[in-house]
């Protein structure tokens, strides 16, 4: 079990003793939603982890090495970007396969594009969310000035990791 697991389970244990002793009743509600969040969440996650391992099994390594690894410069970030705008999904299908991309040896620079871009222009959430909150003017708007973010930040991410592991 790594460090930041055991630090959230310790911080919950903590929180439900101190709700506990507050309050047994709002203890009794807040461990009934956990259950109900833990049987919501969990066919998701195993459909996530699914699809994370198998994106590694279909997918040849040295593919993805070629077109996002460290090396894949300007192109790596384009392709990061791209994946992310048109991925669907929440962060529970997204984190799962980032991490397996990582693990094959997708450069940083692109990871950061891609979740950039997930973040700034999921295609998903731009058509049912924003364009009829917000209008088709507002979102074209705000999709134009903050089209570069997600390459930059890709960019700038790929020099610091560089220069801090050399």
């Amino acid at each position: 079990m790594d460090t930041s697991t055991i630090i959230m389970m310790s911080g919950a244990l903590i929180m439900l003793i101190a709700v506990y002793w507050k309050a047994p009743e709002a203890a009794q509600k807040g461990v009934a939603a956990t259950g109900s969040l833990i049987l919501e969440i969990t066919p998701r996650m195993i459909a996530a982890f699914t699809l994370a391992g198998l994106f590694q099994a279909i997918i040849p390594e040295d593919v993805i090495v070629r077109w996002m690894g460290h090396g894949s410069g300007v192109r790596g970030l384009l392709i990061g970007m791209t994946l992310g705008g048109v991925t669907p999904g929440g962060p529970m299908t997204h984190f799962p396969v980032i991490a397996s991309l990582f693990k094959m040896g997708v450069g940083v620079g692109p990871l950061v594009a891609y979740l950039s871009a997930w973040s700034l222009f999921g295609l998903q959430r731009i058509i049912m969310w924003e364009i009829p909150f917000l209008g088709p003017k507002l979102v074209a708007i705000r999709v134009a000035v903050s089209f570069v973010f997600p390459f930059v930040a890709g960019w700038l991410c790929q020099l610091a990791w560089n220069k801090l592991n050399v």
